[in-house]
């Protein structure tokens, strides 16, 4: 695989002689010892005769390097062994001329090249982690130092002295420097702080606080400290305890009172103390000596960088221009924030991205949003979110409990002290990937997820008990796994508020629980909580996505018992037809809850157990009815706002077809099936015999399965079809190529379900799309098509890189052989499609007349948005009607559905045949009202599908 390219570069007629001269002035530099460099050699020398390594050779022999040096360790006295063979990174990167953002980009495809083992990776990520920490708050450390310390704009340039030379005053920048170094180092030492970015944020918090208080008893204070901040004492200052402005700077700065306190006075207190106990004072010199000693030994990348003059380079974040650079010696600084704002504006590292199933239901982001900001207002919504309420049931949860034939509330209470005794056992651990976090911290998230998980359980019992009048709920409160999947939910909550690094699946590793049970409880906490921001309805999106793409498909998921128990029978698209197979978290639940459609799938159908012979247990009487047929209305875009005395009577939905009509669905509530918590936690079985029907509900309605099992892969064709959908509109794919994919990914999903079996949806999607592309005689690589995959949000390089090709099992122990995608798709997919796939060849008429009938495409249903834009021509709108105070300027036209006069509506349709006259000249203008409103649907229609294929001609131009 080798490639041309100059001499400088992989490909070039550069030997390995240049190569070791290259990592001899290297190591030189480095002053590295003589083992790591012949592994860094001897590791780099492999990869350079299998892969093409773009970019500057040193760069990959950096990679190389810092992965060698890791493996190392060096005996000490009285220590033991030093992990790492103390060359620090960002002496890497510095002798390499390597950037930390272009170090962990290489970094990641040299893991990759490498076979790297699966704890060097998380320590990457680690590692990133942590700079990403770093920048945020470097970002807000700036503005919150200028807002308490006078500006060093104004200071006078320093004098230099000799070393007999009194030493002169303190200068602001000797205090910048000291207060960023002062926390940088007290977080790389007391990991348990640093462990998240709300700790770490309210660590450099304290840190001010504690400098600005001296600063206050110096005798050039007002040299130092700037008179109009709002914590800057009116009377004078005791000498005994600096004054403490914790609280104004919570209140300027998005801080949370309250953790701040609880971090200053239970850690920052006693390690400053003990710092004290070492040192009689605490200078510059003595923070940096201890910080550089640190950074030794540790190895990780020093975070003093910001500081420097050269920060742009060592970062690597380009150069923005600006207009009018802001004056004073901080400039620099700000130009490097500038720049990382720029950066993480495209990574947004750390902020959840929005899933494909769930991008076009979000609500704008709110503008001056920082990830500190967002961060401090997700801790604040989970405490606003339990305030006034214990972790402990409730009056009306008890009385739920005890209306049961078996009162489950010992079980109740000793499951949850049982698993809470579980969670702050392993919060608390340190292992080699994560620090082990202080008992208070786990209590306290332990205590705000059991307030959440009670409030949760009374919300869903008492729908259950409205849905199901009054059934006995003794059954879903039995279920074990019912109440694990709530809590490990809740405290996955808890803890994306709070940032911390151990993400999902954490936490149910930590309970030993199955994701092909945990991803059922998903809907069921949303739908029973008002209050979860926009972020958290993201990520737990995002972690139904995992399992439904990867996590519920391993060897040992108990997916493959459940299909076995259903005679391995996978249900096929056609089988849901019947429903809307949109069941995306972000579009049911990121408007009001109001307007959240109920799931007919109950919290005990999810989660029940069949009974012996997998016969369905029937506890809560008859399965729901059918849809009854329903009128399809045309209409011109108007911005829709239901009356309150209606909503609940009628529901009017709004669907998007593929051409950009619109279409409204009126749905009598009498018509609608509630999805209850018991369907949706319903365990996998066979769908009873329908209720006989007439001959217009046979016509309307299609056969549909019920239970777990169908509700697994109603999600999982949902998933896959709007990623196809999106990979064929930048491939310029045609509807009915795509059909010819998706049938073609449903036949090896329901008929070779085993090519799922420890590997990706992706993994078959973009199969599926070669195959027939290639049969079809459509120019679409591999490299097309993987370019266009990788500009989805859940693109992850293992999926085209450690593709399993098969798997040895000797002695009990499983061998596994991976490969990239291509190895994949012509040693297993290819043997297992490419009878079925030449069905749809076009080199002859016979195979036409051969070819199975497309499988039905799923239609994305669009929720009603507040506001949603439904005109590319005019400025029209679509909102449900909320109660409070409309926001709708003055200007705008609104027509409310039954609570509106017609002429408002006809004011509406009159502007927009006018092309969008002024409010006056329309109310007075006749205009002639005999224009089809399908005419106008199919005008714009026509617009949007030129926008979009203006899209996909400007995207391929930028590429």
């Amino acid at each position: 695989m080798r490639g041309n390219g100059s001499d400088s570069g992989p490909g070039g007629p550069e030997d390995g002689g240049l190569i070791r001269e290259r990592l001899e002035a290297l190591c030189q530099e480095l002053n590295m010892d003589e083992e790591t460099a012949e592994e860094a050699l001897e590791n780099f020398t492999s990869i350079w005769n299998t892969y093409t390594l773009e970019g500057e050779v040193v760069h990959w022999l950096a990679c190389a390097l810092y992965a060698a040096c890791r493996k190392a360790s060096i005996p000490t006295v009285g220590r033991g062994l030093v992990e790492g063979n103390c060359v620090s990174l960002t002496r890497i990167l510095r002798s390499s001329k390597l950037s930390l953002i272009q170090f962990f980009s290489k970094m990641k495809k040299w893991a990759d090249m490498s076979n790297l083992l699966q704890d060097f990776r998380n320590r990457i990520s680690h590692l990133e982690r942590n700079f990403e920490v770093s920048t945020v708050i470097f970002r807000k450390f700036e503005p919150i130092f200028l807002d308490m310390f006078q500006n060093p704009q104004g200071e006078p340039p320093r004098v230099p002295r000799g070393r007999k030379h009194r030493r002169l005053p303190c200068h602001i920048s000797d205090v910048f420097k000291f207060c960023w170094t002062l926390f940088v180092y007290t977080k790389g030492n007391f990991r348990m702080i640093g462990d998240d970015l709300v700790n770490s944020y309210h660590l450099l918090l304290c840190c001010l606080d504690l400098v600005y208080g001296n600063a206050l008893l110096c005798a050039n204070k007002k040299d130092l400290v700037n008179p109009l901040f709002r914590g800057f004492p009116k009377d004078s200052v005791s000498s005994e305890e600096p004054p403490s402005v914790i609280e104004e700077l919570c209140e300027l700065h998005d801080g949370l009172v309250v953790e701040a306190k609880g971090i200053k006075e239970h850690y920052f207190k006693p390690y400053i103390r003990r710092l004290f106990e070492k040192r009689e004072t605490l200078t510059d010199k003595a923070i940096n000596r201890e910080y550089e000693e640190y950074v030794l030994t540790v190895g990780d990348f020093d975070e003093r960088v910001f500081l420097g003059a050269d920060a742009d380079e060592e970062i690597g974040t380009p150069r923005k221009t600006a207009a009018e650079p802001p004056p004073g010696q901080l400039t620099a600084r700000m130009q490097v924030e500038n720049n990382l704002q720029q950066h993480f504006e495209k990574t947004r590292s750390l902020a959840p991205s929005t899933p494909l199933t769930g991008r076009r239901y979000l609500k704008e982001k709110e503008l001056l949003i920082t990830p500190v900001s967002s961060a401090t207002q997700s801790v604040s919504r989970l405490q606003s979110m339990v305030t006034g309420l214990r972790n402990a049931p409730s009056d009306a949860l008890l009385q739920i409990f005890s209306s049961c034939s078996r009162c489950p509330t010992d079980m109740i209470l000793n499951r949850v002290k049982t698993l809470g005794e579980t969670f702050k056992e392993n919060y608390t651990k340190q292992t080699e990937d994560l620090p082990g976090a202080h008992i208070d911290f786990a209590e306290n998230r332990l205590k705000l997820a059991e307030i959440l998980y009670y409030k949760i359980l009374e919300s869903v019992m008492t729908q259950e008990t409205k849905r199901l009048q009054g059934k006995d709920m003794t059954g879903l409160l039995e279920q074990d796994v019912f109440h694990c999947s709530l809590l490990a939910c809740c405290l996955e909550v808890v803890l994306f508020a709070y940032s911390s690094q151990r993400t999902f699946p954490w936490i149910i590793e930590t309970f030993h629980l199955r994701p092909f049970y945990f991803y059922k409880v998903i809907e069921v906490f949303i739908r029973s909580e008002e209050g979860l921001s926009r972020d958290m309805v993201k990520h737990l999106n995002t972690i139904e996505e995992q399992v439904l793409e990867s996590m519920a498909w391993t060897k040992d998921s108990v997916l493959w018992d459940t299909l076995h128990n259903a005679n391995n029978k996978v249900p096929t698209v056609e089988e849901f037809n019947s429903y809307s197979i949109s069941h995306s978290l972000i579009n049911q639940t990121l408007l009001s809850p109001s307007d959240v459609p109920s799931s007919p799938i109950s919290a005990h159908d999810r989660f029940s157990s069949p009974t012996a012979g997998s016969v369905k247990r029937r506890l809560f009487g008859d399965d729901p009815q059918p849809l009854s047929p329903v009128k399809k209305i045309s209409f011109t875009p108007i911005k829709l706002i239901p009356s309150p005395s209606t909503e609940n009577s009628q529901t009017a939905n709004t669907t998007t077809s593929e051409m950009g009509g619109i279409t409204v669905i009126q749905v009598q509530a009498s018509d609608l099936n509630p999805l209850t918590t018991q369907v949706l936690l319903a365990s996998p079985t066979r769908a009873p015999a329908p209720p006989p029907t007439t001959d217009t509900q046979q016509q309307a309605s299609r056969p549909r399965r019920t239970g777990s099992l169908a509700l697994f892969f109603r999600k999982v064709y949902h998933l896959a079809s709007v990623r196809l959908r999106d990979l064929c509109l930048k491939l310029d794919i045609s509807a009915e190529l795509r059909g010819k994919i998706w049938t073609c990914f449903e036949h090896s999903l329901v008929h070779c379900t085993d090519m799922m079996k420890d590997r990706h949806l992706d993994q078959l999607l973009l199969c599926s799309v070669y195959i027939i592309s290639k049969i079809s005689k459509e120019v679409h690589t591999f490299q097309d098509i993987m370019k266009c995959y990788r500009s989805q949000p859940q693109a992850t390089s293992h999926v085209s890189s450690a593709s399993l090709i098969f798997t040895r099992e000797a002695d009990s122990e499983s061998e596994e052989d991976r490969g990239d995608l291509i190895q994949f798709y012509n040693s297993v997919y290819v043997m297992k499609m490419k009878t079925f796939a030449l069905k749809y060849a076009l080199s002859s008429a016979d195979n036409r007349m051969e070819a199975p009938p497309l499988s039905p495409f799923p239609s994305v249903r669009a929720q009603p948005l507040s506001p949603r834009r439904i005109s590319q021509r005019h400025s029209i709108y679509l909102s449900p009607h909320k109660n409070g105070s409309c926001l709708t300027p003055n200007s705008a036209y609104t027509y409310k559905f039954s609570g509106s006069p017609s002429k408002e509506l006809s004011d509406i349709n009159r502007m927009i045949r006018q092309g969008g006259v002024s409010k006056k000249r329309a109310f007075t203008m006749e205009g002639d009202e005999t224009e089809s409103p399908t005419k106008r649907l199919n005008q714009e229609s026509e617009d949007v599908l030129l926008k979009r294929l203006q899209d996909v001609v400007s995207e391929r131009a930028n590429h």
